[in-house]
């Protein structure tokens, strides 16, 4: 275990440890890492801060998860619903 600012348990830290880890794993470990409590919006940061932490791995699923994580939500696309939705 490597506790650290951003990863205090270290669990993003010793997902990286574990030879031949798939994906759903790592994303099972990220969602505890991401509901632990810390201020608002810190989030997007500790991921961009673990992932350059970790950017010696690029192959590792835990880095395509991170990646994800530091994707802000206005740069996402939007969805369109209901009667907007639907225009032809």
């Amino acid at each position: 275990m490597n506790p650290t600012k951003n990863d205090p348990r270290g669990v993003i830290a010793d997902a990286y440890k574990i030879e031949g880890i798939s994906a759903p794993e790592c994303r099972s470990i990220f969602l505890d890492w991401a509901l632990e409590p810390r201020e608002a919006g810190e989030l997007h940061a500790a991921a961009r801060s673990l992932l350059a932490q970790f950017s010696a791995h690029p192959a590792h699923p835990m880095t395509a998860i991170l990646k994800e994580a530091t994707i802000e939500l206005s740069a996402a696309p939007k969805r369109r619903g209901g009667r907007l939705g639907k225009r032809v």
